[in-house]
């Protein structure tokens, strides 16, 4: 506990035009790794726009650690394909989250950030910090890499832990 500055709830929402991997379709599912830690999603069968709506959270120690997701099709009799990969840069959110807001001094759906797809980042669109119900959330639409097509719509949002660092001393 020493050493976690806080919580990341990564809210996994759907895939969109993942590739095909099966003889029509996919079973995809998808992993999120940070380090040491390695979460994953249920397997959405026969569907190439799954709709996750999953909630995974990371535990941070480190703002530089990169967070990388990757998308598999599940099979049973031989090893599970890759469908790509996407990584999350966090640095812009973080950016917002040190600004130290007020809860009281900003309206519902304010953007306090807007990041554009560059080449250092997999946004496949624009991205918003924004600030609702009291918290900052960023919502990003990932286009995955190594692979013909596919996109991850997901949102992060911290979450402070009673007892942690927090981000005051980052």
């Amino acid at each position: 506990m020493n050493n976690i500055l806080g919580l990341l709830r990564l809210r996994i929402k759907r895939g969109v035009n993942l590739a095909i991997r099966d003889v029509k379709t996919s079973d995809p599912y998808l992993t999120v790794t940070m380090g040491s830690q390695k979460l994953k999603t249920k397997v959405i069968k026969r569907n190439c726009n799954p709709e996750w709506n999953e909630e995974l959270t990371l535990s941070i120690t480190n703002l530089e650690e990169p967070i990388h997701l990757q998308v598999y099709d599940k099979d049973t009799l031989t090893v599970d394909d890759k469908m790509g990969d996407a990584d999350i840069d966090i640095k812009p959110y973080f950016e917002c989250l040190k600004m130290g807001l007020d809860a009281d001094a900003l309206p519902k759906g304010c953007a306090l950030k807007k990041v554009q797809p560059n080449r250092t980042n997999c946004l496949s669109t624009e991205s918003c910090c924004v600030w609702e119900n009291g918290k900052i959330v960023q919502d990003m639409i990932l286009k995955l890499r190594n692979v013909e097509c596919g996109e991850i719509v997901l949102q992060i949002e911290w979450i402070n832990l009673p007892g942690s660092k927090g981000l005051a001393g980052v």
